[in-house]
């Protein structure tokens, strides 16, 4: 057997996930801290609109269903 022609044992498949996956990350483009911050705040403020609108609707319809079983 020759030594000179070794074969190279490849990578088995978590090996390779976790070099894919280092690999991909390291192409992200990171923003800055001041981009965070801001499309933080953005997400923040869009989530307490959100939630304030979904509790006025389920108020409203709470309050019809109310009427209505007072009717009946």
């Amino acid at each position: 057997m020759n030594r000179s022609t070794t074969t190279i044992k490849p990578d088995n498949a978590l090996v390779r996930y976790f070099k894919d996956t280092r690999a991909e990350v390291a192409k992200v483009t990171w923003p800055t801290r001041e981009e965070g911050i801001r499309l933080t705040t953005v997400v923040l403020v869009v989530t307490a609109i959100s939630a304030v609108a979904l509790f006025a609707v389920d108020s409203f319809f709470s309050l019809i269903i109310a009427l209505l079983l007072q009717i009946t």
